[in-house]
């Protein structure tokens, strides 16, 4: 039996819970974030990773953030507000879904001031708001994956690069949401988890999500992709996505680009699973899309333990961008888009 949904995220008793991310597979510990400035800084330090987890957490953690200010009164309440965004929005450059989250809490704000609500009446609908952003991202999750699983083999091995499941969104997952719902449906999938480095998403958090729902999953390092192509034990591969520019180009976790131009040189099919929400066309394509830059501790050390030598360089961009023309297909909550994608991502991002 599937177990399809892990607690990612979720609001209780005026705190916004949350699994720290950090120290899975080997403790699953739970944080309660009291203040928008705490969520905000979750996101920043990893607690909670991917593009729709993090809406959904900026969401909650802005609505958090409302409920702290209301007793201030409109005025202060309104500044606070706008500021705690603008905090929000620092956090995580790449993910759109941390914008458009963002905007849509801005939106309901704006309008309730418009519409002269009292604070305590603000408080309730960003609440409300948040609580349907959770909600929307898991019907969007199930509703993708049942798209994806139908182009998935029916028997077969998936290679996923980083995580792309439950762990990343608020529940079900996107890439690891096809793979599930292929599994549901009968299909014998086993998966290939490319281990992700160098925060090894995909070896901790990945594996573990497969394992839980009993997929079979096997971890290969980043390097051994390869390998595993040109001895033919890949029939599909499927990721996630941060941002996908108007013309289909996938900002994705780093190492996604290699995996998708061994993908096209051996002839399997790379599809990318993600939201109507990630599709950004104000963005015409991957050169506009910005790449967060991490620590080099993240290269140079693996948890308390350092393996590289003290004062080497180190260039750690978190995201590379995949061009639109190694993706097969883009796996949304409303259907799969085909190239050109220029024009099929503008009509199913239109689409209510």
């Amino acid at each position: 039996m599937i177990l399809s949904m892990l607690p990612t995220v979720d609001w209780k008793d005026d705190c916004v819970v949350m699994v720290d991310q950090r120290k899975l597979p080997g403790k699953e510990v739970y944080v309660e974030l009291r203040t928008a400035r705490e969520v905000a800084r979750a996101i920043e330090k990893m607690v909670i990773r991917g593009a729709p987890a993090i809406g959904v957490a900026a969401a909650m953690g802005l609505a958090l953030g409302v409920r702290k200010s209301r007793a201030k009164g409109s005025a202060a309440l309104a500044g606070e507000f706008y500021k705690l965004c603008d905090m929000m929005a620092g956090t995580r450059p790449t993910a759109v879904n941390l914008f458009w989250a963002i905007d849509r809490m801005k939106g309901v704000f704006s309008d309730a001031v418009r519409a002269g609500r009292s604070p305590e009446e603000i408080d309730s609908l960003m609440v409300a708001e948040a609580g349907r952003v959770h909600d929307e991202d898991i019907a969007c999750c199930r509703a993708l994956g049942a798209h994806g699983a139908a182009l998935l083999p029916d028997t077969g091995h998936v290679l996923t690069h980083c995580n792309a499941g439950a762990l990343a969104t608020g529940g079900y997952g996107t890439a690891l949401g096809v793979i599930r719902a292929a599994v549901e449906g009968g299909k014998r999938i086993a998966v290939y988890a490319d281990e992700t480095r160098p925060f090894l998403q995909g070896s901790r958090l990945t594996a573990w999500e497969l394992l839980r729902d009993g997929i079979a999953t096997t971890i290969v390092t980043d390097g051994m992709a390869g390998s595993l192509f040109r001895k033919g034990r890949v029939d599909a591969v499927v990721v996630g996505a941060d941002r996908i520019a108007a013309n289909g180009d996938v900002a994705n976790k780093i190492g996604t680009y290699t995996v998708a131009v061994l993908a096209r040189e051996h002839a399997v099919p790379f599809y990318v699973a993600a939201p109507t929400s990630t599709i950004d066309l104000a963005t015409a394509d991957g050169d506009g899309i910005p790449i967060e830059e991490r620590s080099a501790r993240e290269v140079t050390h693996v948890g308390s333990a350092r393996v590289a030598a003290e004062g080497v360089g180190v260039w750690n961009p978190a995201f590379d961008v995949t061009p639109h023309r190694f993706v097969a297909g883009i796996i949304t909550e409303r259907g799969v888009c085909r190239p050109p994608y220029d024009e099929s991502l503008a009509a199913i991002h239109g689409q209510q």
